[in-house]
């Protein structure tokens, strides 16, 4: 029989607030990650001190927000009302303090649950915040949550507001990089979602005249639109939508307060309800809701009274009712959507006519996939089962509890060596392995037909779960894990135009990725360095007394699975794919997998490692 634990009044133990932070930061921040990826802990820190400025912006305080990111320090200035300077030290060390809880001062801020800048704090090497108001300022400084300066109120001529400065911990964010890209993003949607805001970023200004409908042109441009973006707005609600002549999938951007809701939640789920609720109504047919649906690009925004979010990170809402005296949150989204789109398409008959005709023929582009498709989702269930060509983790094999998709990546490599290697090296808990057979298909110019008749990408849209589109996504973070060499570049370009063709929207929500393995090995007896680049050789052999031995690796193959470990492991280097907005998705597709060009071969020669100037 099992010896049971003791379990006494020794056991129990109270942590303080710093305490509990730094011991579940992802409890507070999601996951931690080095910055590679838009949902990493280093960016929420800069949400969360970001969401208390534009709070007062909304409540009338203040216009401007400036950002600054040198290096690893963070520096955050609003001209708001300033915190009260009796409750400077309170307001961001001590859990349940704040102003929020105040619902006539705050009745639809991002943050309601007093935790955001005291995560900032517990979570920061250093941290510190100036108050100004009443022409009086007080700064106070800590050290990893712990206070070493509490300075006292004196005089102050500076305009009044807040600034809060931090610094990550290092010890919990390991070798970590911002990236402005995903900041960008962040204060883009910020400016979209308050009209009259102004956020200066490292000397840029961001603001925005037309809300979400500015944020469409962000993701989609004017000739990919089916149709010009329907922009509908009223009080506590804004939406905006087209439909793309590019993709095939839905796309939608929620926001809750000012919240991305990058996992939607309750007022997403009523939207895309109501759309075909009204669209049926509209047209007097009771279209599929999928053919409706079919690649629309669309954003939602919604106020709700003190909101509930799924988690600390408001990534999902979870409230039912809007609060103030209104509707259920279907009820109040379903109402807007029938009374103003119906209006609109009355008032815009050719938008309804190309609404109209873009719903046939996805209706009829379903029906003659049907057969296929069925054909497919069987045979990948057997490929899956029998040949073992998706060896997955246990997050998804319903072993793990605790573990969500924010922890899952899937690596997508070539050969069977390398495949071995990944496989032997991952965590299986959270890492699950595609093997390709081969050269994919070059996909550019092709239907979704395709991807159905063609095995690998059958298999890998099974594997990804996103036939139906990325709402299911089984996996955070795609890697694609290919030799450093011309072939393993190729492939890369392949499997990066099949998403951009088919599954834009996983490039653009930042799933895509690129695996940074090392290139040399550099050893003596007692040391070893692992290079990515020339550079770093040079600089290992230096360190490295007498003749070191050196290793090229020249595949992923050759890289034993004990060392692997460690390339997928902590210190993993990943390269996002991002997108370049000088150009439609339409026209890099062209360029890049197009009929051979001068311009094409020139790039591939001098980008071996990194491929389009879709990566950072």
């Amino acid at each position: 029989m099992a010896k049971i634990a003791k379990y006494t009044e020794d056991n129990i133990r109270s942590l303080d607030w710093k305490e509990h932070i730094r011991m579940r930061p992802g409890m507070y921040i999601g996951k931690l990650g080095d910055g590679s990826s838009p949902d990493d802990g280093i960016y929420i820190l800069i949400k969360e001190v970001m969401d208390n400025s534009v709070d007062e912006y909304v409540m009338g305080a203040g216009k401007t927000i400036e950002i600054s990111v040198k290096e690893n320090t963070v520096s955050i200035r609003d001209y708001g009302r300033g915190i009260p300077l009796g409750k400077v030290v309170d307001v961001v060390s001590k859990m349940n303090t704040g102003g929020k809880y105040d619902s006539r001062a705050f009745k639809k801020a991002v943050g309601l649950n007093g935790v955001g800048t005291k995560a900032v704090n517990a979570l920061s090497g250093y941290f510190k915040v100036q108050s100004i108001r009443d022409d009086k300022t007080k700064i106070v400084e800590f050290e990893l949550g712990n206070l070493i300066s509490d300075a006292p109120v004196i005089a102050s001529s500076l305009r009044k507001g807040t600034k809060v400065t931090f610094i990550p911990d290092t010890g919990i964010f390991k070798k970590f990089k911002y990236r402005s890209e995903y900041i960008e993003k962040m204060i883009k949607n910020y400016v979209f979602l308050n009209k009259g805001l102004t956020i200066v970023f490292n000397g840029e200004k961001f603001t925005s005249e037309n809300g979400l409908k500015d944020l469409l042109e962000e993701q989609i441009n004017e000739e990919s639109m089916q149709y010009p973006i329907i922009h509908l707005i009223a009080e506590d609600i804004e939406v905006a939508l087209t439909h793309s002549k590019a993709q095939y999938s839905e796309e939608y951007h929620s926001f809750v307060n000012g919240q991305h809701t990058t996992q939607g939640g309750t007022h997403q789920n009523a939207f895309r309800q109501a759309l075909v609720k009204t669209i049926r109504e509209f047209f007097g047919k009771n279209y599929d809701a999928s053919d409706i649906r079919k690649s629309i690009v669309s954003a939602i925004s919604i106020k709700v009274m003190e909101p509930i979010f799924e988690s600390q990170t408001k990534t999902k809402l979870g409230s039912t009712e809007m609060g103030g005296g209104l509707p259920s949150v279907n009820v109040f989204i379903n109402d807007f959507i029938r009374t103003e789109l119906d209006n609109y398409l009355h008032k815009n008959a050719d938008t309804a006519t190309s609404i109209q005709r873009k719903i046939v023929q996805a209706e009829k582009e379903r029906k003659d996939l049907s057969g296929i498709r069925k054909l497919a989702r069987e045979r990948a269930r057997k490929v899956s089962l029998h040949n073992k060509k998706l060896r997955d983790c246990r997050v998804h094999l319903g072993d793990m509890k605790k573990e969500t998709r924010l922890d899952s990546t899937l690596f997508i490599t070539e050969g069977d060596s390398a495949s071995g290697s990944i496989t032997k090296s991952r965590n299986v808990n959270t890492q699950a392995v595609f093997s390709l057979r081969g050269k994919p298909l070059n996909s550019y110019g092709k239907t979704k037909k395709i991807v159905y008749e063609n095995e690998e990408f059958n298999l890998l849209q099974a594997a990804l779960n996103i036939e139906d589109g990325i709402e299911n996504l089984r996996y955070n973070n795609i890697v694609i894990a290919t030799d450093a060499d011309v072939d393993g570049m190729h492939i890369r370009l392949l499997l990066i135009t099949f998403f951009l063709q088919f599954f834009p929207e996983l490039i653009k929500e930042g799933h895509l990725y690129i695996l940074d393995t090392p290139l040399f090995r550099v050893r003596d007896k007692k040391e070893t360095f692992y290079c990515y680049s020339e550079k770093e050789k040079r600089v290992a052999i230096k360190k490295l007394k007498g003749k070191p031995e050196i290793t090229r690796f020249k595949g992923l193959g050759e890289i034993s699975p004990n060392e692997f470990k460690y390339f997928i492991g902590d210190d993993i280097r990943l390269d996002p794919v991002m997108l370049d907005r000088t150009m439609s998705i339409d026209e890099m597709l062209a360029f890049y997998m197009g009929k051979n060009t001068p311009e094409r071969q020139e790039f591939i020669i001098e980008n071996l490692k990194v491929e389009l100037d879709v990566i950072e």
